[in-house]
């Protein structure tokens, strides 16, 4: 299973958000550089980069950090957040990103993002799928909507889909635990590679989350609050 540290940024800087709540803002990194490098220097290939200014602008906004990280790292980085126009699509390729997440756009507007899933393919286009109490939710998560998360990505599987971010949104942030009957289902229910995101607060997550069969799992808070070591995500995969 692949480890995958995630860096949100706003205005910039490495920022971490309770259950998506842009009110709860707490700043880790005044340069978001810093931390990838960190993770890179400890051995980590693989970086979650998230844009929360273009999720509530619905367009990409900190793109110049994507450059930095991508031209002064070699982590492979797959970006969302703000995506939802073939222009933001390009931006985010040519700055850097190896792989895209799309999330609002697959609900709002379901032929641009099944063209992307054409036009690059499906291990470039990433299906978001960020649910609150099953639904999933849009805009950064400040919108909701009337679509089941297990309905929404069996939906785009048949049309091609291959790899899945799922966060549950009442487990962000919270550092109590991965919502793991939920991914059960997914997995039982889809072919998906499922890469798992939201709750993860200790090593042990994330062998529970590799016992089940996810394909990665996204580590955010867990790091910068110490309660996970970088080093010890690293050794991860070197254990069974």
């Amino acid at each position: 299973m692949r480890i995958i540290p995630a860096i949100d940024i706003i205005n910039g800087k490495c920022v971490r958000l309770t259950k998506g709540d842009y009110s709860t803002e707490k700043i880790y990194r005044e340069d978001p550089l810093d931390a990838a490098k960190e993770f890179e220097d400890a051995g980590i290939s693989y970086l979650h980069l998230v844009d929360l200014d273009g999720a509530k602008s619905s367009r990409i906004i900190n793109y110049k950090t994507l450059y930095k990280i991508a031209s002064q790292t070699s982590l492979k980085i797959d970006f969302g957040g703000g995506l939802k126009s073939d222009e933001d699509l390009k931006i985010a390729f040519e700055n850097g990103a190896s792989q895209i997440t799309g999330g609002s756009i697959a609900v709002k507007n379901s032929e641009i993002f099944k063209s992307w899933l054409t036009t690059y393919g499906n291990d470039k286009i990433i299906l978001g799928a960020d649910c609150d109490n099953r639904m999933i939710a849009t805009q950064g998560w400040l919108e909701s909507s009337s679509l089941e998360v297990t309905d929404f990505i069996q939906k785009y599987e048949t049309l091609g889909v291959k790899y899945v971010i799922c966060t549950d949104i009442s487990k962000d942030g919270m550092l109590e635990g991965t919502s793991n009957e939920l991914y059960k289902e997914i997995l039982d229910k889809t072919s998906v590679k499922l890469i798992a995101s939201g709750g993860v607060s200790s090593m042990d997550d994330l062998y529970t989350l590799r016992e089940m069969g996810c394909e990665g799992a996204i580590v955010g808070k867990a790091i910068y609050e110490g309660k996970i070591r970088i080093q010890d995500l690293n050794s991860f995969n070197t254990k069974q």
